[in-house]
Order: C-alpha cells, then sequence, then structure tokens
C-alpha cells in the first residue's frame, strides 16, 4: 500500500484516475518552476496562492481551483500560509477536462468532495463509495468549467522586455511609474511599447495592472486587512473608488467578497 509523500512526482504513476496530494506551505514560500505528467487541479482549502504559466498569472483564493494541463510549466507563490489539495488527475481520464489553464470556481460539494478524497487511500476502490467519490469529482470539475474566473486570471507577455516589467509590477503593485516610466525601461517608445503590449496580452497596459492590483488585492483582503487599508495598498486613491472597480470584476463588494467562504477544514 503506497504511503502519502508531499512529492508530486510520487504521484505521477500511481494506478488511479486520481492521486490527491496533501500538504502545508509557509508564507512566502515558491515551488519553482517545473511540470507533471499528469493534469492537475491545485486547490488551497485556506491561504492564497499565485500560480505563474508562460502565459498566465493566476490568483487562487479559498472559493477558486487552477486546472493545469498534462505537461504546462509553472510556478507557485504562497501569500501566507496555504493549506493545499492537489488533483493529479490522468490526462484521459474524462474528456470533459479543460484543454487549458484556467481557473474555476469551487462548489462548496466539490470543495468537501476534494476533503473526502484526500482521507481516502492512494489506491482507492475502483468500486463502491470510493470510485464513485471520484467520478463525482469529475463531473464537478466538468461543471466548474463552465463558469470561469476569469478575472483572477492575468495574461503574462512572451517578450523578454515586457514579460521582466510584468514582473517587477506584480512585485509592488501600487507603484505608480506611469506607461511612459516603463516603455523606457523597455528601451521602446510609448506607441511600441503599448501596441506590442496589447498583441502578446490581449489588453492595454492600463487595464493588465488593473487586475494585478485587483488580484492583489484579494490576496490582501483574504489575510484580513480592511477594506480601506487594502485600498491604499495597492494604489488606489480612496476606498470608493477601489469599492467600484472591484464590484465591478467580480460582481460583489470586497467587504463581502469571502462571505460566502465555508469554515476552515479541521487540522488545515
Amino acid at each position: 500500500m503506497m504511503t502519502r509523500s508531499t512529492h508530486g512526482e510520487d504521484y505521477q504513476k500511481v494506478n488511479r484516475p486520481i492521486a490527491v496530494l496533501i500538504d502545508e506551505y509557509s508564507p512566502d514560500h515558491v515551488d519553482p518552476p517545473h511540470s507533471h505528467e499528469r493534469a492537475q487541479l491545485l486547490y488551497a482549502t485556506s491561504g492564497v496562492m499565485s500560480v505563474i504559466t508562460d502565459e498566465v498569472s493566476f490568483t487562487i483564493p479559498p472559493q477558486r481551483g487552477v486546472w493545469m494541463p498534462a505537461g504546462v510549466r509553472h510556478e507557485a507563490h504562497c501569500r501566507g500560509h496555504v493549506s493545499l489539495r492537489t488533483l493529479y488527475v490522468e490526462p484521459d481520464a474524462d474528456s470533459r477536462m479543460p484543454k487549458r489553464c484556467q481557473t474555476l470556481k469551487i462548489s462548496p460539494l466539490l470543495r468537501e468532495l476534494i476533503i473526502e478524497a484526500g482521507n481516502l487511500p492512494i489506491e482507492y476502490s475502483l468500486n463502491g463509495r470510493e470510485a464513485r467519490i471520484m467520478e463525482l469529482i469529475l463531473d464537478e470539475i466538468a461543471e466548474a468549467v463552465e463558469h470561469p474566473a476569469s478575472a483572477l486570471n492575468i495574461p503574462m507577455p512572451k517578450d523578454p522586455r515586457l514579460s521582466r516589467i510584468c514582473r517587477k509590477i506584480m512585485d509592488d503593485p501600487a507603484a505608480e511609474d506611469d506607461l511612459d516610466h516603463w516603455a523606457a525601461v523597455a528601451c521602446m517608445g510609448r506607441r511600441t511599447f503599448t501596441r506590442a503590449f496589447r498583441r502578446e496580452t490581449g489588453i492595454t497596459f492600463s487595464e493588465w495592472r488593473q487586475q494585478v492590483r485587483l488580484a492583489e488585492a484579494v490576496s490582501m483582503l483574504a489575510s484580513g486587512k480592511s477594506v480601506t487599508t487594502v485600498a491604499y495598498e495597492v494604489g488606489y486613491n480612496s476606498p470608493s473608488a477601489f469599492g467600484t472597480m472591484f464590484q465591478r470584476a467580480f460582481g460583489t463588494p470586497p467587504s463581502q467578497y469571502f462571505s460566502q467562504l465555508t469554515k476552515p477544514v479541521a487540522g488545515a
């Protein structure tokens, strides 16, 4: 019988459609760039993570998960203590699984199923209750695909000049440096910079920076900071301006964003 490990590579050859890794990460933990043979669903039962691929940066609060197809290179950054559940899914386990990286809304049912899956043996029974739990997880992932949480997905440019600037902004979302400053850092003219940025990301530089600030705001709100504190710390001039932009992006005021969270998992 297999024993649990905190190393992802130990779950790639498990003779089951789904293998579940459970781990605890300390604040500021960084999992360097890597990939897996299996697809995976990354879900933090508590805490907030950022997951970055070559194309997109995802922010994952506890109501969200990130689906990562097999072979996608990615890195993870913990924004405080994180209790992680990772489901490694065989690429051919279900044809309904997403074909690209994306955030998924984790329903209360899917959350409880993921937690219960972590309590089952790694080589769970392929018949009866244990198999049905895993089959229902695939059903719920397929359902979540229909409601992607795109406001937490930040496109990343491939141009190394633009990518370097984006990393700097993500490290300090509240920085007030304007477009002309960043164009100069990239050794580009203003017009060339703006055109290249839209071509690489699909959105304007201003829209991109706004998404970075909102993603950072979600992380701060999850850590218990007040809406007023978060508004100023991510670069907004007033809490009301921040609240308006937040509600436009997420459909709910920042003060209510985490109200749908369920209670923390015991021992997580």
